[in-house]
């Protein structure tokens, strides 16, 4: 059964599948927000979230076993071992209470988090886990945002293979499938086009092998004048598996079948049920992919008017 909420908020504990007494893997959902909380992952009067309802269900139909947690103090050498996978969806610097002031990672326990992955585990980052761990120095609104730094990117960044810059309006996009043969691509098609919040992204690490490329070109607004560039990608961390896609926004996007297969198919060969071959191509795929969106400069907040004088009242005739 699903925990209290009071055992949620305070513990982060999730739910276990009912089908099986020995889940064959372990999971780790983790979704503390130090910036901006997505509504898909957020607690609502201590009951799961969007997110966290799908991830029940799925738990319904595999042998998985999810534990939903927005504490990150709890990232360590021992507590990552009980897990055979560990779920990004976060904003921001994850070792800081930030915005939804929940307990946040120390620096021992992010680099816990990459020798975890080097040891052999997965990772999956969803959506704004590439919003996570800037490199420093950055502003959010200087176009420093829109530079590729490389090999003096956040060590985070250079993990998970790739950064958020900005994100223009919600809007239907076409994304080419460039390896069917992925796990939970088989299905999919030649291509997918969802209404999504898509990132524009940066700092492709030169070693990911791409699995989604989206028409930028085609899109409507500054983010997105830019070559095509990969939205969905796999790589090797030392013995470890890294899964990322951008995609994850919106309700609907996580009620939808072709996102629900990619995304089983992420955690199956994150966890090595599946294995599948990731040679490096983003050079291939999306050869201008480094090219980012030129940086505009922010438009100043408009000014409120100042408080109207009192009309002068009418004269008596």
């Amino acid at each position: 059964m699903f925990k209290t909420p009071t055992l949620l908020l305070s513990l982060g504990l999730g739910l276990f599948s009912p089908l099986l007494a020995e889940p064959s893997h372990k999971l780790l959902f983790f979704t503390k927000s130090s910036g901006f909380e997505h509504s898909v992952i957020s607690w609502k009067s201590g009951k799961p979230s969007v997110a966290e309802k799908i991830f029940i269900e799925l738990g319904t139909k595999h042998p998985w076993e999810f534990e939903f947690s927005k504490d990150g103090s709890k990232f360590s050498k021992d507590y990552l071992a009980g897990f055979d996978a560990v779920i990004f969806y976060t904003t921001g610097d994850l070792t800081t209470s930030g915005t939804d002031a929940q307990p946040p990672m120390s620096p021992a326990g992010k680099q816990a988090l990459f020798d975890y992955v080097k040891s052999g585990k997965g990772f999956i980052g969803l959506h704004s886990a590439s919003d996570t761990f800037h490199t420093a120095n950055e502003s959010k609104k200087g176009p420093d945002r829109y530079t590729n730094h490389g090999k003096d990117a956040d060590p985070y960044v250079r993990f998970l293979g790739g950064e958020f810059i900005i994100h223009g309006a919600q809007q239907v996009a076409t994304n080419k499938v460039i390896d069917k043969a992925f796990p939970g691509f088989s299905d999919v098609g030649e291509s997918f086009s969802f209404n999504e919040e898509w990132y524009s992204l940066k700092d492709f690490s030169s070693d990911i092998h791409v699995l989604t490329v989206i028409d930028a070109p085609a899109m409507k607004g500054g983010p997105y004048q830019r070559p095509a560039y990969p939205t969905t990608w796999a790589r090797a961390e030392g013995k470890g598996r890294v899964f990322y896609t951008a995609m994850g926004h919106r309700d609907d996007i996580w009620t939808n079948p072709a996102f629900q297969n990619i995304l089983t198919g992420a955690i199956r060969w994150a966890t090595r049920d599946v294995d599948a071959e990731i040679p490096p191509n983003l050079k291939t795929a999306a050869p201008e992919a480094m090219t980012n969106p030129p940086f505009t400069e922010p438009k100043p907040a408009a000014k409120k008017p100042a408080d109207a004088k009192p009309a002068e009242p009418n004269p008596k005739p």
